[in-house]
């Protein structure tokens, strides 16, 4: 998903993310005393926060609702001072981040730069995390279906929709090895009793990763990429050896990763409301794709690849995808809460 339907996935986890965090917060556990996290403050971490607005209005939304929950609680004056650290790679536009933030927050702030799938906190330092579809990235494409000697190579294809079998398995080897790592860092971050909520692409249980992914969202590039392959502006090898590191996993495949790491209990983990989503325009593919595509095709493939882009969008029927028409993958809302 591109900035546009992620906006409009997470609008409509909003209520979710109230509901969660009203029904599972215990505030008790931070305001008890030896708790490993100091009792006058609440640190949020967004893991994969771009540079907002996004990134502002979740994090608005998680303290507005903890707030009100200390206020039911009849503990508006025990209320914490709150942390709020953003997390992305080191290559995001950190300095546009901060300057983008309101000058009226609630809160003190703080840039995390590096991958989630490693520790990036102190041990037991984080009462909340909140990640937006961030965790359906990779840490990178599976290496055999990008290899041109290997029988599951991906040919023709940018990811694993519509791939075979063997192509859809390489990747959910992947997701579990990172999704293994992720969980494994936050099981190290987060205060005994904290909560994660994570907004990830899924797909329905009992499907293949071919048969229900994001692949609809990136046709569009493919459809452009196999163009200019075979009109010999970049070579099919290339194409061929080219994957994008995204995976949709079912919400059993997910449920079972979590119950292997151990260190964590599913308070929710269900299907978000299905919604049209928006084409990618032509500047949020650009946003998203381009360091990888430049990193692999070279740095003149974006302006030919935009103006493509453009052109197949406009002559598109409609401007949008819908899950019942097009197998899109579903949004998935996640809460998980800190094992004591």
């Amino acid at each position: 998903m591109e900035a546009a339907g992620n906006r409009k996935a997470a609008d409509t986890a909003k209520g979710m993310l109230f509901e969660a965090i009203l029904e599972n917060l215990q505030i008790e556990n931070h305001l008890s005393q030896g708790n490993a996290v100091s009792n006058l403050s609440f640190s949020i971490a967004d893991l994969g926060c771009s540079v907002g607005p996004n990134t502002f209005i979740a994090v608005k939304n998680i303290i507005d609702t903890v707030t009100q929950k200390f206020q039911i609680e009849g503990q508006s004056s025990s209320l914490p001072e709150f942390h709020v650290y953003f997390n992305d790679h080191v290559s995001n536009d950190f300095n546009t981040l901060f300057a983008n933030l309101s000058p009226d927050r609630q809160y003190f702030s703080v840039g995390v730069p590096g991958s989630f799938y490693g520790r990036l906190f102190p041990k037991a330092s984080l009462n909340f995390v909140y990640s937006a579809y961030s965790v359906i990235w990779l840490s990178k494409a599976p290496e055999a279906v990008g290899d041109l000697d290997s029988p599951i190579c991906n040919r023709g294809r940018i990811c694993y929709s519509n791939a075979p079998i063997e192509v859809g398995h390489a990747y959910s080897l992947q997701y579990a090895k990172d999704i293994k790592c992720f969980l494994d860092a936050r099981a190290e971050e987060l205060a005994p009793g904290g909560l994660m909520v994570l907004l990830i692409s899924g797909r329905p249980d009992g499907t293949l990763p071919a048969e229900c992914s994001c692949g609809p969202i990136y046709e569009p590039v493919e459809a452009c990429l196999i163009d200019m392959a075979n009109e010999g502006l970049i070579s099919k090898d290339k194409l061929d050896s080219f994957n994008y590191p995204t995976y949709s996993p079912s919400m059993e495949e997910l449920r079972e990763l979590i119950h292997k790491n151990g260190c964590f209990e599913i308070a929710r983990l269900e299907e978000q409301p299905r919604m049209p989503i928006p084409l990618s325009k032509t500047a949020e593919v650009r946003a998203g794709m381009e360091s990888l595509l430049t990193k692999h095709f070279g740095t003149d493939i974006m302006e030919p690849l935009c103006v493509r882009y453009s052109k197949k969008i406009e002559a598109r029927p409609r401007p949008f995808l819908t899950t019942a028409d097009d197998g899109l993958a579903v949004g998935l809302f996640v809460l998980l809460k800190r094992k004591h």
